[in-house]
């Protein structure tokens, strides 16, 4: 962790900024933002939403700790085990960002405070939970004011869910794009006719980015009008509404039914996650990313004894999949992602740093890359010795899984295409790890041709 920075997500915000010192993350609160601070502690807010683990809990540091001279206060945020991007959330955890968003707006109202942010970007999933992280994003409600931050509540949520809905699953991927939301006009274009017939898509996308348009050359916005206590609830009911009605059935997908599709049998599956378990006690990690998780099974394997796991799959069924059944058995342990190891997420924004890539946000105690090398290395024609390199930047012990040509799976792979593969062999692998790794153990998985691995970072 750096010491004594500030971090880049925060640059853009007046009100305070986060940064580290003596590798310890801590909030700057600015003296412009002195009086929204104090309302939202008096007002019981800050008690509300912390006490419903809705909005992250800090204490009150010592003021000498501040970075500059505009201090007014310091504090010490709860800290926040894996930073994660809407661009890496399936549908569900993006439904239930927005929701948690606009519950908190309610009850921001009813404490006589608004939300002046509301991006995706201020939601981390804490314990397998919504959470906001953002404890200067609230400030006074003046009756009659708009909500300034409903254009940008429209852009990150209910633009990119409607997309995901109505078009394609994987058009969360415009946040890489765009940062600060997906453009209403942009979304307005992409969905289909029949959008205009849901009241709520009529009035917060393709009404409202026509009216964007209108003003978009005077002064004021089509947030900007008057509204009263009333009609501000009234909108933020209809687009909890709106939002809650919005659906994603995970068609078909490439890796959705892997496991109804492998060659393995019941007794070397079971064989494989006692190996995989008992490689995982051997070593006590505190952090494990699985990587092509599939639907999370093996990540279970290490949640299960009470480890952190970050569970990433290129699928978003999967993701989807993984995610839902999080939820319904209350897993805290347990957080799926999207990502596609072949092109990971980047660092992006300002100067590359207000959102930190995929590698930045490691190393991880533990990898787990089960069933995956044969995609690497044949489907994707990635090098075994750059795959061993990449793994030994994000891990210190390794748990990985080699499967041979004679695989079924792999003459898969190789049934539509020219096998120019000549180093793809046991031997050859084994070889490049070294590079980077120390073999540890290499177990062969029962009534199968394949071998698990643990190995050592150098």
């Amino acid at each position: 962790m750096k010491t004594d920075c500030t971090i880049q997500s925060s640059f853009r915000d007046p009100s305070g900024f986060l940064f580290y010192k003596n590798k310890q993350i801590y909030r700057q609160v600015n003296t412009c933002y002195k009086d929204d601070y104090d309302l939202l502690i008096t007002s019981g807010l800050y008690k509300s939403l912390s006490d419903s683990k809705l909005l992250i809990p800090h204490l009150e540091a010592d003021i000498k700790l501040a970075m500059t001279d505009a201090a007014y206060k310091v504090l010490k945020p709860e800290l926040i085990p894996f930073i994660s991007y809407p661009y890496e959330w399936c549908f569900s955890q993006l439904k239930d960002a927005a929701l948690t968003t606009l519950e908190i707006q309610k009850r921001a109202v009813d404490h006589g405070m608004i939300l002046k942010d509301s991006t995706a970007y201020n939601i981390q999933f804490v314990n397998g939970k919504p959470t906001f992280i953002d404890t200067l994003s609230f400030e006074k409600y003046n009756e009659g004011e708009p909500w300034v931050a409903y254009r940008q509540f429209c852009q990150h949520f209910l633009a990119p869910l409607s997309l995901m809905s109505y078009k394609n699953i994987s058009l969360n991927q415009l946040f890489k794009i765009y940062i600060d939301g997906i453009p209403l006009d942009l979304a307005s274009a992409l969905l289909p006719l029949r959008t205009r017939l849901r009241i709520s898509l009529l009035s917060h996308i393709h009404l409202h980015a026509k009216s964007q348009q209108y003003f978009s050359n005077k002064v004021v916005d089509h947030g900007d009008r008057k509204i009263n206590r009333l009609s501000l609830l009234g909108l933020i009911d209809n687009l909890e509404t709106g939002i809650r009605k919005l659906k994603w059935k995970g068609r078909n997908t490439e890796w959705a039914d892997y496991y109804d599709d492998t060659n393995y049998s019941t007794g070397s599956f079971d064989h494989k996650k006692e190996i995989v378990s008992e490689f995982v006690s051997k070593n006590k990690p505190q952090v494990v990313w699985d990587l092509g998780a599939n639907i999370g099974t093996f990540s279970r394997i290490s949640s299960s004894k009470g480890i952190r796991t970050m569970s990433f799959d290129i699928d978003p069924a999967c993701v989807e999949n993984n995610y839902l059944e999080c939820s319904r058995n209350n897993e805290t342990n347990i957080l799926p992602l999207l990502l596609d190891l072949t092109n990971p997420s980047p660092g992006i924004g300002w100067d590359h740093s207000e959102r930190m890539s995929f590698v930045e946000r490691g190393p991880a105690d533990m990898v787990i890359a089960l069933a995956l090398i044969h995609h690497l290395a044949i489907s994707n024609n990635v090098p075994l010795d750059k795959i061993a390199d990449f793994f030994s930047k994000i891990s210190e012990w390794l748990i990985i899984e080699f499967v041979p040509k004679s695989d079924s799976q792999v003459r898969r792979l190789l049934s539509s295409r020219k096998d120019i593969f000549p180093d793809y062999t046991q031997s050859h692998f084994e070889h490049h790890f070294r590079s980077c790794f120390n073999i540890i153990t290499a177990t062969n998985i029962k009534d199968s041709e394949r071998t698990l691995y643990l190995m050592k970072k150098k």
